[in-house]
């Protein structure tokens, strides 16, 4: 008969033991651990296991784990009405389903009692069949056999020979795995040794003791060696000779290993553990061969041909809320998990936290944790442990400075960052001050090789592909740790780091590939800890950088931030306060707080132009952003008046194709436009356009911003095929450089979306400003001003759809946001307010249409002025309103002044112009019929 025995892998032990006693007495067996391979299929050795024949279930508490395969396992077997054997390896509650099985209890017994109870529960004979049975496939028992060694004993009884320490009985988790380390020691080499590396209070020594004590039961000798000191290991070596008799008490300490490894060479089932390793070749030479079993615990990952290396991690989050929940258990399962989020789920620092909770609340610890995390983590040290967290930290910091103070200071440095992987092979390419001890690490390939060896080897950080990653507590507490000087030099060393890794400026696309890699860096570090230019420049890049690409809401603090702390500390009239003053001018215009843009910009030009001088650069370009404030605020003559001031110094200082006269002559054809003066705007737009293909590339974003507006100004002197030609052109190229999500992308698709419907491509014209709203509303937020200005434009393509009930109601939510979020008086307000008026003309509310119609025009004239364009198109459109409401003769006179000033700005074949013409002529014909 074939038998599968299931079980849970906190139970292994108890399953190899099991499976032996089955395999003794003439069953065949199948056992995970020792019958399927890595790689295999496991759901379907499962379902060949479950067909095969009776199942022996291992009950414990960890087999009803609703997680566990194990559910599966028997829950198949009783849907089948198949056959299932319980027995019980520890005192715990079935499940309903399977209470009614009897299930005899193997724990608690010795070990001939509990073989009867196993076999009397599968109906097997009493005693061992003639012959010794084959143990099959190379398994860990199939080799004990073969050795002659007389099976496992009963889990839970101790060899002769024992030196290990005390079991943990607060050990949580980790079943994965003890499973994976037996897996390795019994997976069939001579001589199996596996070094667990892990950072310090990962738990390697707590996991090595629980195996040993898990699998007593397998071995005959098992001895603890405290190898932190090379020199002490000989001694403790001599120790395990003296009492498996290999030597005398008065044997010299290097005969008596040597001793042992003849004598553990005529041995099998024996564990010799090697705890807190750290240098694999010192131990290289100590460590024991024969068929028995090695396992080493080190901060060291480096054990490749020594050992095979397996990591240990932190605890999964549910093990974490458990082992907080059983040492304290007010604590809710919600309490336990922010907790354990916030130490990183690390076991040492998880049972500190248990022990000190027992005295203060979840959210008293917690705050206590952000203030000074290295002396709570100094608190609750457990009686197995050395040392605390806070110590362990400490000593090794100690240490690592005794040996390489560069690799120290590199540690201090990064502390300072963010707890993400930092590419320190990403500074090589920038020139730095070698003065420093960070700047040589930075400058010499080797230096940075030796440095990051020695930061990985010590278990401070994980080291891969060149780059160094602080675990995100261990950062906390050092960085708690730093005296005053050591933080005034950590932050020193930081800047040289974030300035050595910084990319170039955040609008070329060149550079754009490395930022993702520095961008967490730049937003962590504390303001006042970038104590250099280029460290500070680089925030400020960093937060454009998340700006241009939608994320200005999220920047907005750590800009206030920078400018504040460097107010403080630099004073209103310093250069640096100046960067964070228009880097927070430039993302507060892009959340749509344009007073405040202005506010910002206008102090920054004021204060530039007294110190600096009005021909400054940095004025200049102040000038050009100011200027954009006051469009934004609606207020175009001043910003006309400005722009071409600046437009003339910025010629005269930095020339006609310097990217910066570019950019201001770009804004200054925008503000024309927006004036009226459309062919004036059109002529210098084209000149623009023409010197950054040729100065900046055709792809440039500058480049592509002024063919976006470029665009619009041809749609408005009626060249539209020539508009939405460049407009497709536009928009692919924005797609691929920028990506479809891109602010500056979005606005090309808006612009693109009304050339579209005016050459009669209206669905295609419809898709796309349906599609561009959605991503602005992801991107940007419903309120945004672009947003807005994209549902405007919608609500107007609805309209010529036919579908103007819809259009309607999105024009009434459009125009009540801008009128709260930019003010009754905002252009953009106003091109809602009289689209809007439009469609209620068209649905017959003609009150309400022309009372509209009236104070738009209005507003208008007071805003933009009698000529502007957009007063014109209203102008126009309050015409329609009067005539449909009745009065015509109101209607023709001010028809008459609007076709005469639409002639003189848009010129007479201008679309505008011809509108008007047409729909004042039909009223004459009708007035005269």
């Amino acid at each position: 008969m074939r038998v599968f025995v299931s079980h849970a892998g906190a139970d292994l032990a108890w399953a190899e033991w099991v499976a032996w006693q089955l395999q003794d007495a003439g069953y065949e067996v199948e056992l995970d651990a020792w019958h399927w391979g890595a790689g295999e299929n496991f759901v379907r050795n499962m379902d060949r296991a479950l067909a095969a024949g009776p199942m022996v279930a291992l009950f414990s508490a960890a087999y009803f784990d609703s997680e566990r395969w194990t559910t599966e396992e028997w829950t198949a077997k009783l849907a089948g009405r198949e056959k299932v054997i319980p027995v019980r390896v520890e005192d715990c509650v079935a499940p309903p389903m399977l209470r009614a099985l009897i299930a005899p209890a193997l724990f608690g017994l010795g070990e001939e009692e509990a073989r009867e109870a196993l076999l009397a529960a599968v109906k097997g004979p009493a005693g061992p069949p003639r012959g010794q049975p084959g143990f099959p496939g190379g398994g860990a028992a199939g080799r004990l056999r073969s050795m002659g060694a007389t099976g496992p004993r009963l889990p839970g009884t101790l060899p002769r020979v024992w030196s290990v320490p005390s079991r943990n009985a607060g050990f949580v988790g980790r079943d994965e795995l003890l499973v994976e380390v037996r897996s390795r020691l019994a997976g069939g080499r001579a001589v199996a040794v596996v070094a667990l590396d892990g950072r310090g209070g990962v738990g390697k020594t707590q996991l090595a003791a629980e195996y040993a004590h898990r699998f007593c039961g397998e071995y005959e000798l098992a001895w603890w060696v405290r190898a932190e000191d090379p020199a002490l290991i000989p001694g403790q070596l001599a120790l395990l000779a003296v009492e498996t008799g290999a030597a005398q008490p008065d044997t010299a300490p290097e005969e008596a290993v040597q001793a042992l490894g003849r004598e553990l060479r005529s041995r099998s089932r024996w564990l010799v553990v090697f705890d807190n390793a750290e240098d694999p070749a010192a131990l290289a030479e100590l460590v024991p061969s024969g068929a028995g079993h090695v396992l080493i615990t080190s901060r060291n990952p480096d054990w490749h041909g020594v050992a095979s290396p397996l990591d240990v991690d932190v605890l999964a989050r549910r093990e974490s809320v458990h082992l907080l929940r059983a040492r304290n258990s007010w604590l809710s399962e919600a309490e336990a998990g922010r907790v354990a989020e916030a130490l990183d789920d690390l076991p040492l620092a998880l049972v500190q936290a248990a022990a000190v909770l027992t005295t203060t609340t979840v959210d008293e610890y917690l705050e206590l944790m952000a203030s000074n995390a290295s002396e709570v983590t100094d608190e609750g040290r457990p009686r197995d442990y050395p040392w605390s967290l806070a110590a362990q930290i400490r000593l090794s910091m100690q240490r690592l400075r005794a040996q390489d103070p560069e690799a120290a200071d590199v540690m201090n440095a990064c502390a300072l960052l963010a707890p993400e992987p930092f590419a320190m092979h990403a500074c090589a390419e920038q020139e730095v001050d070698e003065a420093s001890s960070v700047g040589r690490v930075v400058a010499d390939r080797r230096t940075r090789s030796r440095v990051l060896s020695a930061l990985h080897q010590h278990g401070l950080a994980r080291v891969a592909g060149g780059s160094l990653h602080l675990h995100r507590l261990t950062q906390t507490v050092l960085k708690d740790q730093l005296s005053t000087e050591d933080r005034a030099a950590a932050a020193r060393n930081a800047s040289i780091l974030l300035a050595a890794a910084f990319p170039g400026r955040a609008g070329d696309p060149a550079f754009w590939p490395r930022w993702p890699d520095l961008l967490s860096h730049l937003l962590a570090i504390d303001p006042t800890d970038l104590v250099t230019a280029q460290a500070r420049y680089a925030a400020c890049e960093a937060c454009i950088y998340l700006k241009d690409r939608g994320s200005a809401p999220a920047v907005l603090a750590r800009l206030e931030d920078l400018h504040r702390a460097w107010t403080d500390l630099l004073g209103p009239d310093h250069m640096h306060t100046w960067w964070g003053a228009n880097y927070l001018a430039l993302a507060s215009a892009a959340v749509g707080d344009h007073g405040r843009a202005y506010a910002l910009h206008r102090d920054l030009f004021d204060r530039q132009r007294r110190v600096l001088g009005a021909d400054a650069e940095f004025t200049l370009v102040t000038a050009s952003n100011l200027c954009i404030a006051l469009g934004e605020l609606g207020r175009v003559e001043e910003a006309l008046e400005l722009e071409e001031d600046t437009l003339g110094r910025l010629r005269g200082v930095l020339g006609e194709d310097h990217p910066e006269t570019l950019r201001i002559a770009a804004n200054l054809a925008v503000r024309l436009g927006e004036l009226g003066r459309v062919e004036e705007a059109l002529e210098l737009a084209e000149d623009v356009l023409d010197r950054q293909r040729r100065v900046l590339g055709e792809d440039h974003p500058a480049t592509l911003s002024t063919a976006n507006n470029l665009g619009a100004d041809l749609g408005g002197v009626g060249r539209v095929e020539e508009a939405l030609e460049l407009g497709e052109d536009t928009l692919d190229r924005q797609r691929r450089v920028l990506g479809a999500d891109h602010p500056d992308t979005l606005l090309s698709a808006n612009n693109l979306a009304i050339r579209l419907a005016e050459s009669g491509r209206v669905e295609e014209g419809l898709e796309l400003a349906e599609d561009t709203l959605d991503r602005r509303r992801r991107v940007l937020g419903e309120d945004h001003p672009d947003t807005l200005r994209t549902a405007s434009n919608l609500a107007v393509r609805l309209g010529e759809s036919g579908r103007v009930e819809e259009g309607l109601e999105l024009g009434e939510e459009t125009l009540d946001r801008q009128r709260r979020v930019l003010g009754e008086d905002h252009p953009d307000t106003l091109g809602t307010a009289n689209n809007l008026a439009t469609d209620l003309g068209e649905l017959g509310r003609v009150e309400e249409a022309l009372e509209l119609a009236e104070d738009t025009l209005n507003r208008r004239r007071r805003v933009l002025g009698e000529d502007h364009p957009g007063t014109l198109l209203s102008a126009n459109n309050l015409v329609i309103c009067l005539v449909e409401s009745g009065r015509v003769e109101e209607a023709l006179e001010l028809g008459g002044d609007t076709v005469d000033r639409r002639r003189r700005v848009l010129g007479e074949d201008h679309p505008g112009t011809m509108s008007t013409k047409a729909l004042l002529d039909g009223l004459t014909q009708l007035q005269g019929g």
